[in-house]
């Protein structure tokens, strides 16, 4: 029973520390101009297949590990072996604060370019893009503007057609070469 009153109090306090984050200014990163790291918040209960996100490696000619990748999935079993590292709604601690050991690795870098690879209005997902350190941000319609500097209108699980106009539009403001 007071399992249950605890995860709503978090959950509450959580919510506030966003809500009090959308209402900070934006600090810009340091960087300036193109992408030489990427940053990757994949919901992967709706899209598992985030191997396909190496593949901006390549595309964007980046140096090896220069793509970091986090999943988030409703619920995980932490004996149970995942390619990418993985962050879950019991990962949630108080104040908005993610008790989660690849969340804060994820966290602790920054990044040129941050997909937020999610459609869901999920708290977890929200606090984890406000808290990542990313000079641009790319997401989808169903996500509040407030996360995203570019918002694209395509479907979630057609990774290919997201990363053709992820490039073109990275193209048109000069982040990456034609």
């Amino acid at each position: 029973m007071f399992k249950g009153i605890k995860d709503k109090l978090k959950y509450k306090s959580g919510v506030k520390f966003l809500n009090e984050a959308l209402q900070q200014p934006v600090v810009p990163a340091e960087r300036t101009h193109g992408i030489t790291s990427v940053g990757c918040i994949v919901d992967m209960d709706e899209f598992d297949n985030t191997d396909v996100f190496f593949q901006l490696q390549e595309e964007y000619s980046l140096r090896p590990n220069a793509v970091k990748i986090i999943g988030y999935k409703n619920y995980y079993d932490k004996n149970s072996p995942y390619s990418t590292p993985v962050f879950s709604d019991k990962d949630l601690g108080w104040n908005g604060n993610i008790e989660n050991s690849y969340a804060l690795e994820f966290l602790s870098r920054e990044y040129d370019l941050l997909i937020n690879y999610y459609k869901k209005d999920n708290l977890l997902m929200k606090l984890m893009s406000v808290k990542t350190k990313a000079r641009f941000r790319v997401g989808f319609t169903e996500v509040d503007s407030y996360f995203n500097d570019l918002i694209l209108d395509v479907p979630l699980n057609d990774f290919k057609v997201f990363k053709q106009e992820l490039k073109k539009y990275l193209g048109v403001l000069n982040e990456i070469d034609h």
